[in-house]
């Protein structure tokens, strides 16, 4: 920055009210750190005084900022920064780290897809998962297993994994393909019961493209099968055909449910058409050959929160 003293001997007149502006803004520590950085003449600087009083305030907001919520800028998770060019000085909005985070976080995100799910799943993650007991830390060993094999495409099998209400399934899952999304991997997961019903009411709209993008998304999890009211069309045409097109292509699957398979195999075999135990045993092979079965029982985790 050039002296001052260069600014005082400056006998245009339109330059007065610049310059006692500038002189005021320079016993601003935070603006005087700015200019000092950016290494042009006063001349120069003293012309975005404003603009740079405005970076100055944002950055000392920055400075102490322990997140994208207490953001006191004018476009949160921004900083309206300044930038040399030649002589000169040009302004844009820089996304804060928190905001990188934040876009970085968003990023991978898209690569799951939620049907019917709750969104709440959307920042699952291990390092909120509660290990205090044995059948968590052996999942979670698989999950490490799964994820090793995944990246060397050795087609590992998926989890059915079933337990009382509340334990936490889903969100387990959820936390994997969140994992897996970092590392551009795409996946699905499907609430069974309302989705069945909102594909039935899709048949005149977009229902072939909805089925094929679960029938071929790289990972999948069914959440709460065995919850859905059962006919014969949700069981043969969709949830059969599904497993059936995922099994010949190695796609893993993943389910969760309150029913073990038994109990799974008995609901399959009921529907309002009567008992057809045939069609219920082959869904059963299908998800026992695609997918490592694992319990999960504890006290209901909903109920605390």
């Amino acid at each position: 920055m050039k002296k001052l003293s260069n600014l005082v001997q400056m006998k245009d007149e339109d330059w007065n009210d610049l310059k006692q502006n500038y002189v005021k803004a320079l016993k601003n520590p935070s603006f005087m750190e700015l200019v000092n950085l950016l290494e042009l003449e006063d001349d120069v600087l003293m012309k975005y005084t404003s603009s740079l009083e405005t970076s100055a305030n944002e950055y000392h907001h920055c400075k102490n900022c322990p997140g994208l919520k207490s953001c006191k800028n004018e476009i949160q998770g921004y900083l309206y920064t300044p930038k040399k060019v030649g002589s000169d000085i040009t302004f844009e909005y820089v996304a804060c780290s928190y905001q990188q985070k934040e876009e970085e976080r968003q990023n991978y995100q898209k690569n799951i897809t939620l049907f019917e799910a709750s969104t709440a799943i959307r920042n699952a993650s291990f390092k909120d998962v509660n290990r205090d007991d044995r059948n968590r830390l052996e999942l979670s060993r698989y999950f490490k297993e799964f994820m090793d094999q995944y990246e060397k495409k050795e087609h590992p099998k998926g989890i059915y994994l079933h337990g009382n209400f509340g334990t936490g399934k889903t969100y387990l899952i959820a936390a994997l393909f969140n994992e897996l999304a970092k590392k551009n991997v795409r996946s699905a997961i499907v609430y069974v019961p309302e989705f069945l019903r909102q594909l039935k009411s899709s048949f005149n709209t977009d229902y072939t493209l909805k089925y094929d993008y679960i029938k071929t998304v790289p990972l999948l999890l069914l959440d709460d099968i065995g919850a859905e009211n059962l006919t014969s069309w949700a069981r043969d045409e969709i949830i059969g055909t599904l497993l059936q097109y995922r099994m010949e292509e190695n796609l893993p699957t993943f389910f969760t449910s309150n029913l073990d398979l038994k109990q799974l195999e008995e609901h399959f075999a009921s529907t309002n058409s009567g008992v057809e135990k045939l069609k219920a045993r082959r869904i059963i092979e299908r998800i026992s050959y695609m997918a490592k079965d694992f319990q999960l029982t504890s006290k209901n985790r909903r109920v605390d929160k």
